[in-house]
């Protein structure tokens, strides 16, 4: 759950996202508001990632480490099914639901070869809907084609929980689709379980308590990335209270790593925590970090 719900390190969920996604395809149909609408999202943090404007940014190459192409399992998913996320995802929006995760992700797919993958894997497939078991006895895997190039995919107890996708969500809460490549929609449900989120982060999640939601966003700045903060309060008074609580917690950590005499490098999650900085614009709370192409070059498993 810790790596769900990331702020500082939401590349981390990116990564891992990329590796989950990647086994079971993707591509491009619809609009993405259409798309999003079938997302269980009621209390559930909701993930983004456009793989194609990463492709053509080059960013994906950066992520495209080690952590995931020397996974055994993932080479033999591409060698079964012909799909490798590199060249064949292009749009991925995940929901972390208390009943699964849920995935609805756009590509290019062979069903046929996909459908063999999950027969191979114990599992089987009627009327487009295909089942599987999952990596531990009670996760089950099922997915189905909404469109072509549109997957429909559920991990979850429910073995047939990814026909819910099959029509928008019943009951769903109002999720603003952002121009960058990656962000994360954390509703209020999420911010008040500030001990469930990484080491780290804590302190900045404990502050964001009584927020309505926050969304944490990845934007290119130049040639370097930066991770954006948007914090809805339900006040101008409480988003002013809390930008300094943020930028409070900032100093606070800066001085504690100073204290311990730590040098961090810019691999460091910590060296991106400190150079956070916070302002207020009515109800609202922005905050963003610079991120390294050493941060990123960790996360991926590559050599420092």
């Amino acid at each position: 759950m810790k790596r769900r719900l990331l702020i500082g390190s939401i590349l981390a969920i990116s990564l891992i996202a990329i590796g989950t996604v990647a086994y079971f395809k993707t591509r491009d149909l619809g609009s993405l508001e259409s798309i999003l609408a079938r997302l269980p999202s009621d209390d559930a943090p909701i993930l983004s990632i456009d793989f194609a404007s990463l492709r053509r940014g080059g960013i994906l190459d950066l992520l495209s480490g080690p952590v995931v192409e020397e996974e055994p399992e993932y080479k033999v998913f591409v060698e079964k099914t012909a799909f490798d996320y590199r060249r064949d995802l292009d749009h991925a929006f995940v929901s972390f639901h208390p009943s699964g995760i849920y995935f609805l992700v756009q590509g290019r797919f062979d069903w046929k070869r996909l459908e063999a993958y999950a027969r191979e894997q114990g599992g089987g497939c009627f009327n487009t809907l295909c089942r599987m078991p999952g990596s531990v006895p009670p996760r089950k895997i099922s997915f189905f084609p909404l469109k072509s190039n549109l997957l429909a995919m559920s991990v979850s107890a429910d073995d047939f929980a990814a026909t819910r996708m099959n029509e928008p969500a019943k009951a769903a809460r109002r999720v603003a689709i952002l121009n960058q490549p990656v962000w994360l929609s954390l509703p209020a449900a999420t911010l008040k379980k500030s001990s469930e989120f990484p080491t780290g982060t804590q302190l900045f999640a404990k502050a964001m308590e009584g927020a309505e939601s926050a969304t944490v966003s990845l934007a290119p700045q130049g040639k370097s990335i930066e991770a954006q903060l948007v914090v809805v309060c339900r006040s101008a008074q409480e988003a002013s209270v809390l930008a300094a609580q943020l930028q409070r917690v900032t100093e606070v950590l800066r001085q504690l790593i100073e204290k311990e005499k730590q040098k961090p490098t810019p691999a460091d999650l910590a060296v991106i925590l400190t150079a956070g900085v916070f302002h207020q614009e009515d109800a609202r709370v922005l905050g963003r970090w610079p991120i390294e192409r050493a941060f990123l070059d960790s996360l991926a498993g590559k050599p420092r």
